[in-house]
């Protein structure tokens, strides 16, 4: 569907690590050019190489204050000292021309965009993984992590995945070519949810002129 005739979607992606958020979300923005990762805004400075607008919004401190305090951040978060938020604006601005914008977010950034302004335009996907012991098994494969930090991460996906009924849906990442296509398969069935297609009222109106002149 053109994007002209529809409203785009915040796209919430969530799931324990290990259970392959990442790695979907790669294969989504691989597959649709339109589709954009969402810029967040953050107080941390700015590393070497790092582009304003295109890898954070850098914001001095009173400036994101300032901003969540006008309802200007869909959601924020302070991690390691440093304030870190999705800004409404570009968002908004993205939206309302079809674009569809991904939220890779843990369960309370999305729970605030849920409770947003823009609640209407979500659609959330949580991520589970086929058992505990695969979960293990590709956090351990990844070679990132120490022992410690892959248990701790074990521990914390008890916590992650007791939200899982707060999302609209719920994938088991057992394949995950069959996990993509089934994402995918929910991402066009809420592209035609009747308040992501404006075009639908002047469509009705239409119809209803047409009963107007046949009677």
């Amino acid at each position: 569907m053109a994007a002209k005739t529809r409203r785009g979607l915040l796209i919430i992606l969530s799931s324990p690590s290990g259970a392959g958020k990442s790695t979907l979300s790669r294969m989504l923005l691989e597959a649709d050019d339109s589709l954009r990762f969402s810029v967040s805004a953050t107080t941390r400075p700015v590393r070497p190489g790092e582009i304003e607008g295109e890898d954070y919004y850098f914001k001095s401190p009173d400036e994101f204050e300032a901003m969540v305090a006008n309802g200007e951040m869909l959601e924020h978060a302070t991690v390691f000292g440093h304030m870190y938020g999705s800004p409404r604006g570009p968002v908004e601005d993205a939206v309302s021309v079809g674009r569809d914008i991904l939220f890779d977010v843990d369960w309370q950034g999305g729970q605030q965009i849920r409770s947003s302004i823009m609640q209407k335009d979500v659609v959330s996907i949580f991520i589970l993984p086929p058992s505990l012991k695969e979960l293990e098994r590709r956090l351990n494969a990844r070679n990132q992590d120490s022992a410690e930090v892959v248990a701790a991460r074990m521990a914390q996906s008890r916590s992650e995945i007791s939200h899982w009924e707060a999302y609209d849906y719920v994938l088991i990442n057992d394949d995950l070519n069959v996990c993509f296509e089934r994402l995918k398969t929910v991402l066009k069935a809420a592209h035609l949810r009747r308040d992501a297609r404006p075009e639908l009222m002047e469509h009705v109106n239409k119809l209803n002129a047409e009963f107007e002149d046949m009677s």
